[in-house]
């Protein structure tokens, strides 16, 4: 069974950058494909991106595109969020997740593994 931790959240300033890592153990295949979700307070949880470890394909959310970057590192079997320019609207705590499927989803009800959230905290 895939576990997956997630680390990297803090507080930063408007504009500023931060890097959240998300390290897999467990039982992997090709297939999989790992996610970042957000939540703030009293709101849905929302996609962020998603990466496949195979080929490496990913997908932004409109909200994030030309700020955000996902990527993997298959040795370390580690995905990362580097997150740039950031906004307070970008404030909430970051959940990676994981899912056996290459088939893109953007559903929070698609991923079956879920790390326990790392905080992300943007001042204006």
């Amino acid at each position: 069974q895939v576990q997956v931790v997630e680390s990297g959240g803090g507080l930063v300033q408007a504009g500023g950058s931060l890097r959240l890592s998300c390290a897999a153990s467990g039982r992997t295949a090709s297939n999989y494909a790992m996610g970042w979700f957000r939540q703030a307070p009293g709101k849905e949880r929302e996609f962020v991106a998603t990466i496949n470890w195979s080929g490496g394909s990913t997908y932004y959310a409109d909200s994030v595109k030309g700020r955000f970057t996902i990527s993997r590192d298959n040795v370390k079997k580690t995905v990362y969020l580097q997150m740039n320019s950031l906004k307070p609207e970008d404030t909430a705590v970051y959940y990676c997740a994981a899912r056996s499927s290459v088939v893109i989803s953007t559903s929070p009800h698609d991923y079956t593994t879920w790390g326990q959230g790392t905080q992300v905290t943007v001042s204006s």
